[in-house]
């Protein structure tokens, strides 16, 4: 056992049937003790490994930890003190739970029921450490599906039905009952940043570049580029709620060189290639398309496809970002992935690059290091 997760298959024998979310003690075949769990007989993760002390997790332990992990995002002057994820699951200690920090709210997204239980025992502190005040606890279709239980919301009475912040000098709107996760995706922020120092550069030079932003969401990468200097900035997703919310940032922002449009990516890419489009900037940040080990080929020639099309548009000596959030592609499997796809044309890596800080990543857990992005530039 390498690593926080034992799957179904590895497991040889127990001792008794318990019920899904008891902690468990875990033995490899030698009958060594490697730590407690938590046991779930219904999911393809059979146990998620807690810690591997003798005793087992208490409620005093929970909040320690809960205590530590707080600190660890206060501690780092890169990690925003109002915007950020504050519990990063595995990572923290904390499996089967995230937790994103907006100003005063915090919002929970769990993968496994037990987790509630858990979340009430630690959220206190976190009140305590951060000085948040709200609260949202989500336990989704397909996680619930996944764990063979009920989905549920919990929110306390303060919470909002819809927050606005600040990144980068940006303005987003979020409405927490209709976005994807926590509504926002904190693990892009540094690369936001970075793509709005790039199109400021090539502004300044007298290049003003056009840009496409391929899976834009609610808009990210494009209000960036569109905030700096970019000539024209184009987003396309098939979410409708997501472009509409979009459009609400672009107004919010009072930015007028950036259109949405709603449409399969897939088919747009092909109907940008057919009119002969070409962009100096092109982002491709698609949702996971491997969520499980079952579709790791069929996720992976989804990569390819998406990549392969989008490619042939950019522009001689163009920029490329392209990002995976599937933990279970390996970085070195993704960047095949994009040498396949650029067939004749030379594409440079420029550099690597993922998550920020509170997003931390176990020694033991690669999968952890979920998000990858690669920058490139194209002859």
């Amino acid at each position: 056992m390498r690593g926080p997760r034992v799957w179904s298959g590895d497991v040889d024998q127990c001792s008794a049937r318990h019920p899904s979310g008891t902690v468990v003690a875990v033995y490899d075949r030698y009958e060594e003790f490697r730590g407690w769990g938590f046991w779930h007989p219904q999911s393809r993760i059979a146990v998620r490994m807690i810690h591997r002390l003798q005793d087992p997790p208490n409620e005093e332990w929970w909040q320690d930890r809960a205590r530590a992990a707080a600190m660890r995002r206060l501690s780092d002057p890169e990690i925003p003190d109002h915007v950020c994820r504050v519990l990063h699951a595995e990572a923290d200690d904390f499996p089967a739970l995230t937790m994103d920090r907006y100003g005063g709210l915090l919002v929970a997204e769990i993968y496994s029921a037990t987790m509630a239980t858990v979340f009430e025992q630690v959220l206190p502190i976190f009140h305590q450490v951060l000085g948040t005040k709200e609260y949202r606890l989500v336990f989704d279709e397909a996680a619930a599906h996944a764990e063979g239980e009920q989905a549920f919301e919990r929110r306390s009475a303060g919470c909002p039905q819809r927050i606005q912040f600040q990144e980068n000098g940006i303005t987003y709107e979020v409405f927490l009952a209709e976005g994807h996760k926590s509504g926002f995706f904190c693990d892009q922020r540094e690369n936001r940043a970075r793509l709005a120092a790039l199109v400021q550069r090539l502004a300044q030079q007298g290049k003003p570049p056009r840009v496409l932003d391929v899976c834009s969401y609610t808009g990210g990468f494009a209000l960036n580029a569109a905030a700096n200097g970019a000539s024209e900035v184009r987003g396309v997703d098939l979410d409708e709620k997501a472009i509409e919310q979009a459009k609400r940032n672009a107004n919010l922002n009072q930015l007028r060189n950036v259109k949405f449009t709603h449409a399969d990516a897939f088919s747009y890419l092909r109907t940008l290639q057919r009119n002969g489009e070409a962009y100096d900037i092109v982002i491709v940040d698609p949702p996971k398309f491997i969520r499980s080990r079952r579709d790791y080929e069929d996720g992976k020639a989804r990569y390819h496809d998406i990549n392969k099309l989008a490619l042939p548009l950019v522009a001689e000596n163009g920029f490329f970002l392209s990002c995976s959030c599937s933990g279970l592609l390996e970085p070195l499997a993704f960047q095949e992935i994009l040498r396949r796809a650029a067939r004749l044309r030379t594409i440079r890596i420029l550099r690597h690059s993922g998550a920020g800080p509170d997003h931390p990543v176990r020694i033991d857990f690669p999968e952890g290091q979920y998000l990858k992005a690669i920058w490139a530039q194209l002859d």
